[in-house]
């Protein structure tokens, strides 16, 4: 356990009301989360949620055949485990390290105990829950109707709003993995970026150099998930 605590380093907790946060302080862990690491599988129950603080987690539909999509990220503006205080316990989805760091690490039970006080956690988790759904909505509409290349500068700035800085470590056969399309087309997809001066793309590296112009590409997609989370989550006073 890492002794460090700063519990406003990640959204929700540091929107939480004073004495609301004093009584899951004693029980929130500071946890280091692995590349790849996989907090929760397809129909399991989990034991604990996830509070990011400089990691990000991808959360994904696996099909039979073990083809996979990505259908939200999760990072310091969120939580993974909404399924436990949701009421339906397990999830038919992945949730996966897409970006190693660190995590706030709280028992499921301490979480659904909070929640159901009826109180500002409760109300804070319920609009965190609807922002992720318009991004899973988003992201299906988006894999659906907008090129590989509007795909990509929605994944990157996605990613980039929920970490520190503004590099990625990911290879692009696994982000062909989290788009659901083939390699090639993020190969290609990525070269036209690099060209354009958008982005510099070395051995899994990706360093985002014009954000300005990177977001002048995207798709709509990706300012509708911006402005809902705005909407319900950073304009937004817990009461």
């Amino acid at each position: 356990m890492l002794k460090t605590r700063n519990f406003h380093q990640n959204s929700l907790l540091g929107m939480l009301p004073e004495d609301e946060l004093n009584r899951l302080q004693p029980h929130l862990e500071k946890i280091t989360l692995t590349l790849g690491q996989s907090l929760c599988e397809s129909g399991q129950q989990m034991s604990h949620v996830y509070f990011p603080i400089d990691s990000i987690v991808s959360l994904l539909c696996v099909m039979e055949n073990g083809a996979s999509t990505e259908i939200a990220v999760v990072g310091h503006e969120g939580v993974v485990g909404v399924s436990l205080f949701m009421g339906g316990e397990t999830t038919p989805s992945r949730a996966i390290v897409q970006s190693a760091g660190q995590a706030y690490r709280l028992k499921g039970q301490l979480l659904k105990n909070e929640f159901y006080r009826a109180g500002p956690m409760q109300r804070l988790l319920l609009r965190y829950t609807q922002a992720l759904l318009t991004q899973m909505a988003q992201t299906a509409v988006c894999n659906r109707h907008h090129c590989v290349d509007q795909q990509l500068c929605r994944w990157l700035l996605l990613s980039l709003d929920r970490l520190p800085g503004d590099k990625l470590v990911m290879t692009q056969e696994l982000i062909a993995n989290m788009l659901g399309v083939r390699r090639e087309g993020v190969t290609e997809a990525a070269g036209k970026l690099q060209r354009a001066g958008l982005i510099s793309y070395n051995r899994g590296h990706i360093t985002v150099t014009d954000r300005h112009a990177l977001e002048s590409r995207v798709c709509e997609c990706y300012a509708v998930v911006k402005g809902e989370y705005d909407r319900l989550l950073n304009q937004y006073e817990v009461m």
